[in-house]
């Protein structure tokens, strides 16, 4: 048998006592159940389960409106001669140059 360590963590006391029923019903105990999330975690190389951010749905007219603001937000930029552009790309990479001295 492999070396055994012992984990701790801080948990809500109410959302252990659920789960921990949970897991009874199911026969199993808390630390088992732990030991199975972990091994499916070994097996899955992340999380054994999915686990993402919904994605935010918004309606046209909010599309369309967020679309308006960044065009009139762009179209009002003032034009740089290539001069300009050069001089700010230059000054960035002096500075990136100097911070990695």
């Amino acid at each position: 048998m492999s070396e055994q360590v012992l984990i701790q963590f801080r948990a809500d006391k109410a959302l252990k006592q659920e789960v921990s029923e949970i897991y009874r019903k199911l026969g199993l105990d808390l630390p088992t159940a732990f030991r199975m999330f972990m091994a499916k975690s070994k097996l899955a190389m992340g999380l054994p389960f999915e686990a993402n951010l919904k994605k935010k749905e918004i309606s046209t007219n909010e599309a369309m409106r967020i679309f308006e603001k960044a065009r009139n937000e762009f179209t009002n930029v003032p034009e740089m001669s290539l001069d300009e552009i050069n001089a700010v790309i230059a000054e960035v990479r002096a500075e990136r140059k100097a911070r990695s001295l």
